[in-house]
């Protein structure tokens, strides 16, 4: 899972720009192309100005997600949640769109064309967001996220001298207690989802953790008034904090009443704005289950050959199986993966093995340009533990040169044995090698670090979920098909099982939100046809109850992500070069798949 708990904003100086000689589409037009490339570059400038008035809007009404880009002309404010604020920012968003829409595509380099797309896209769905989802009035993990990301982001990364980022932690210290007090007036317990009051009630006191060990213990780099004002935002912070933990657990939590399913006709609106792709919710359920019937054929493949001589092999394993037999070849070949897991305190310590592994292995086969320095991992904060287990998260666009957070979420103190026995069984050796494949080298990182370098900012900033969640799947079947870990059979397996997760996702996100699937059949769906663990499964009816058209990003980019790889490979024939290939994919930057399509293939940008 690629981090991005709040939107992010780019600054109007590095506003992308479009080379001279970008190629240009034919058609039927009879104008020379000294005509055709002085009405490109008016449209593109054009578009150029239409972008930065845009951008500049956009940064002043999102200064906590303008520092996670890396713009830091706005790190002493915050988000204003107010109905003022949210109006402010729709009628700015309509004024753009209308600029937007008054633009004529065709005459843009194809670059831009791709860049128009996208941030119409953006803008129609802030918009959307805002009048029509309103998860401002009923969903608190917005309120949540942005206070704890106000302060983690200025004190994670070493951006600016720590003083400075001490100066503008303590302005939004002193400013977050209005944020809370925004959630109190804005949330209408009728429509919050138990699950996500429950969910804030436990992340709450995390806004401490941050002040307690990433800002206090560094007040001494200030001096005389600095420090008594940190020293005070501090405690009338922390005063909030317990004002706020308090309306939490008497008001909300025991009011909440929402249902946490969007339903049929918000969540396709808002799949479609997520994804950006032509696949339609019915066509990523089709194929989601036939990958699904597949990819267990081949697991049982796999289980057969492992199996062959073992004690605890079952007496039949026909070709033909039963889905019995098929299911129960499959549970015994996993269990000599699960066999293979790290102490309950050495999950990181894994992690940062298995990250260096892979990375070697990306280099020795020379599957795609690696980056230049070295991915961190780090405890997850705890303001943003429980959704996920991990999650990489690269610096913005704008920070050059700052590390990237493979960030990964310690064993609960408070589990008990069994639940730690079922965690440590799904985030066995072997799985957490495939952790970091996904979330490092080549997955997450990797493309982070490619895409970052593309000129266009836009693209960057509004990367699409679907290119990146996608392309950290395909990276785990790239290094399949390299026989990583010299062709092991049982990470063979494991990357499968990784793969059917995925599948799952797909599925799941949807049924749930729109079918009603209950949380006994997700349960069956997740542990007995695609394998999860317990404790896995129910983290991940969790993540689903508290999001929607996530968990789709996964396997819908890595589908197209496979389907345009057979493309290419099928137009070159001998000639294709993995590397190449990779290379210029993701020289794109993270556009939706769709848009890295044309642009590979030469085809029209719609």
């Amino acid at each position: 899972m690629r981090l991005r708990p709040i939107p992010t904003a780019i600054t109007l100086a590095l506003l992308l720009a479009t080379s001279a000689c970008q190629k240009q589409e034919t058609g039927t037009s009879t104008a020379t192309p000294a005509t055709t490339q002085a009405a490109t570059a008016e449209a593109d400038a054009k578009f150029a100005d239409i972008s930065k008035r845009w951008l500049d809007g956009w940064l002043e009404q999102q200064p906590v997600s303008a520092t996670q880009t890396g713009k830091h002309d706005f790190d002493d404010r915050i988000e204003d949640l107010s109905a003022a604020g949210r109006q402010k920012f729709v009628d700015f968003s309509k004024a753009a769109l209308a600029e937007v829409d008054a633009l004529d595509a065709s005459k843009l380099s194809r670059e831009n064309q791709v860049d128009l797309a996208i941030l119409r896209n953006q803008i129609r769905y802030d918009i959307w967001q805002l009048d029509t989802l309103q998860s401002w009035a009923w969903d608190p993990q917005i309120y949540n996220g942005l206070a704890g990301g106000a302060l983690y982001t200025l004190m994670a990364r070493e951006f600016a001298p720590l003083p400075q980022r001490l100066k503008s932690a303590t302005a939004r210290m002193e400013k977050i207690p209005a944020l809370l007090a925004q959630m109190r007036e804005n949330l209408d317990p009728a429509r919050v989802p138990k699950i996500h009051a429950e969910t804030v009630a436990k992340q709450n006191a995390g806004l401490n953790s941050i002040v307690d060990s990433m800002i206090l213990p560094h007040a001494d780099q200030l001096a005389g008034e600095d420090r008594k004002r940190l020293e005070a935002a501090a405690a009338a912070l922390k005063q909030a904090v317990a004002e706020n933990q308090a309306w939490l657990d008497k008001t909300l939590v025991p009011n909440a009443k929402g249902d946490f399913r969007i339903g049929q006709k918000l969540y396709d609106e808002k799949l479609a704005f997520a994804l950006n792709s032509p696949l339609t919710r019915q066509e990523i359920r089709t194929r989601a289950e036939a990958a699904i019937k597949q990819t267990r054929a081949e697991m049982y493949d796999i289980a057969r050959k492992v199996l062959a001589g073992k004690p605890n092999a079952p007496q039949a394993m026909p070709d033909a199986p039963s889905d019995e037999q098929q299911q129960k070849t499959i549970e015994a070949a996993l269990e000599l993966a699960y066999a293979d897991r790290p102490a309950r305190d050495k999950v990181v310590d894994v992690a940062k093995q298995s990250t260096a592994e892979a990375t070697a292995f990306v280099k020795e086969k020379q599957l795609v340009s690696a980056p230049d320095s070295p991915v961190q991992i780090i405890l997850m904060p705890e303001f943003q533990r429980g959704v996920s287990v991990a999650y990489c998260d690269s610096p913005g666009p704008l920070d050059k040169g700052l590390d990237t957070f493979y960030a990964v979420s310690p064993i609960p103190d408070d589990w008990t044995k069994e639940q730690v026995d079922s965690f440590l069984r799904e985030y066995n050796t072997r799985s957490i090698h495939e952790l970091s494949i996904h979330e490092a080298m080549p997955g997450h990182y990797l493309q982070l670090w490619h895409s970052n370098k593309y000129p266009s900012t836009l693209r960057a900033v509004l990367g699409s979920g679907s290119f990146i969640e996608g392309w950290a799947m395909y990276a785990e079947k790239v290094m399949d098909d390299a026989n990583y870990m010299d062709g092991d059979p049982l990470m063979k397996l494991v990357q499968r099982k990784w793969a059917l997760r995925a599948f799952a996702n797909a599925i799941l996100d949807q049924a749930i939100h729109v079918e009603g699937m209950s949380r006994d059949d997700a349960m069956k769906l997740m542990t007995v046809t695609t394998f999860q663990q317990e404790r896995e499964a129910a983290g991940k009816w969790v993540r689903a109850e508290l999001t929607s058209a996530q968990l789709p990003t996964y396997f819908v980019g890595y589908s197209e992500h496979m389907d345009l790889r057979g493309e290419v490979q099928k137009r070159e024939g001998d000639k294709f070069n993995i590397k190449a290939y990779h290379d210029k994919l993701l020289s794109f930057g993270s556009p939706p798949v769709r848009f890295a399509r044309q642009l590979m293939l030469d085809e029209p940008i719609k």
